[in-house]
C-alpha cells in the first residue's frame, strides 16, 4: 500500500494542543505536583496564536473581514505577532502599535513578519493620545477597511481559551487539576481557561498573576479601579494600566503580585533546571507559585498548572542579557556565577 504525505496544509494548523510538562528541579522543596502548560509550542511561540486565529476567523464568517482588510491591534508584542503571522496566510496587511516597553526582539520580530509597528511610550496614561490603545484606535479610524482586533475588550479573547487552553488541560490532567496559576494582562487566558475549568470542577483555585504598579489585583479585590497603584514596572504583556473587560474577575479566586526582579530571576531559573526556555512572565507566574507555596497554599494532593506563555527567545535583550540585569540593578544581590560561563580566548 502507497504511503500517503504526512504534511499540515501550513502552520495554522499547529496553533493549539501544547503539551503539559511536569516540572520536577525548580520545584524542589515545594508540596505538591506542577505542570507547565508550555505555550511556546505554539507556531508563533505564544498563547496569543489561539485569540489571533479565533478573533480572525470569526470575523471572516461574520463578513467583517474582507480580501484586501487591514488588521489593526494594540499588542505588547505576542498578540501582534500572532496576529502578522494568521495574516500572512490569509493575505491581510497588518498594522500594530505597540508600547515602547517590549523588546527590542519582539519589535523586530514583528516587522520581520511584514507588520507596519508603530512604537508608543509606555509610561502614559491609557487616554494619553500617544498611548498605544490610542494610536491604534486612531489609526483604525484613519484606515479604510480595518479592522480592529481590540484584544483588551474583546468577548472572543475569553472564548479562544475556554474552547481551547481550558479543554486541552482537563483532558491532559484526567480532570485532576486542583489549581490553575495564569499572568494577567488582557486577561483572556486566564479568565477563558478558568471559565472551562470551573464549569468542569468549581472547586478548582484559579489564581491570577499581576505586577506591582499594576491596577488588576486591587480591582480585583475592590472592584474599584484606583490610578494611585500605577506606577512603571518591567514586565511585559502583563498587568495593566486599565480593566479590561475581556478580564471575568468572577472565575478568578484571587491574585498574587510578584517583582519585576524576582520575575526575571525566576524565568532564569527554569531554563537552566528545566531547560525550557521561558519568557518573563512565565518566570513571573512560577514565582507566583513558590510565594502561595511558602503561604501554604498546596499539600501533597495538589495538581497544579503553570500557564508558561511564550518563549524565551523574545527577551534576549533584557532577562537573558546580563547588561540589562545590570542596568536594572537586578544582579545587585545575586552570586553572579553565570560571569564564569565564558571565556574569551586571545
Amino acid at each position: 500500500m502507497k504511503e500517503e504525505i504526512q504534511a499540515h496544509d501550513d502552520i495554522l494548523d499547529l496553533i493549539g494542543n501544547t503539551p503539559l510538562v511536569r516540572l520536577r528541579k525548580v520545584t524542589e522543596g515545594l508540596e505538591g505536583n506542577f505542570y507547565a502548560k508550555v505555550e511556546a509550542f505554539n507556531p508563533g511561540h505564544s498563547s496569543k496564536d489561539r485569540i489571533a486565529l479565533h478573533i480572525i476567523e470569526e470575523a471572516e464568517r461574520k463578513g467583517i473581514l474582507k480580501p484586501g482588510s487591514i488588521i489593526v491591534e494594540t499588542t505588547s508584542g505576542n498578540t501582534g505577532f500572532s496576529i502578522a503571522m494568521v495574516s500572512i496566510i490569509k493575505g491581510y496587511e497588518c498594522v500594530l502599535a505597540v508600547t515602547s516597553k517590549s523588546s527590542k526582539d519582539k519589535i523586530d520580530m514583528l516587522r520581520a513578519m511584514g507588520a507596519k509597528v508603530y512604537v508608543c511610550p509606555a509610561n502614559v496614561s491609557a487616554d494619553d493620545p500617544r498611548s498605544y490603545y490610542s494610536v491604534a484606535k486612531r489609526l483604525h479610524e484613519e484606515t479604510n477597511g480595518s479592522v480592529y482586533i481590540n484584544q483588551y475588550f474583546n468577548e472572543l479573547n475569553i472564548d479562544a481559551h475556554y474552547q481551547t487552553t481550558g479543554p486541552e488541560i482537563w483532558k491532559q490532567t484526567a480532570g485532576k487539576i486542583t489549581h490553575l496559576i495564569a499572568c494577567s494582562g488582557t486577561g483572556g487566558t486566564i479568565s477563558g481557561t478558568a471559565r472551562f475549568l470551573k464549569e468542569q470542577n468549581p472547586n478548582i483555585r484559579v489564581i491570577g498573576v499581576d505586577a506591582f504598579g499594576s491596577v488588576l489585583k486591587k480591582f480585583h479585590e475592590t472592584r474599584e479601579f484606583d490610578s494611585s497603584e500605577i506606577y512603571p514596572y518591567r514586565i511585559e504583556g502583563m498587568g495593566k494600566n486599565l480593566i479590561p473587560t475581556a478580564t471575568d474577575f468572577d472565575a478568578i479566586d484571587e491574585f498574587v503580585k510578584v517583582t519585576d526582579e524576582e520575575a526575571a530571576h525566576t524565568a532564569r531559573q527554569i531554563s537552566k533546571t528545566e531547560g525550557l526556555f521561558v519568557g518573563y512572565t512565565s518566570g513571573a507566574a512560577f514565582q507566583a507559585v513558590k510565594q502561595l507555596a511558602e503561604g501554604g497554599e498546596f499539600d501533597a494532593n495538589s495538581n497544579v498548572v503553570v500557564i508558561f506563555p511564550d518563549h524565551g527567545s523574545r527577551y534576549m535583550s533584557k532577562i537573558y542579557s546580563d547588561d540589562w540585569m545590570n542596568e536594572q540593578g537586578f544582579f545587585d544581590n545575586v552570586n553572579r556565577e553565570e560571569e564564569k560561563q565564558i571565556e574569551f580566548i586571545k
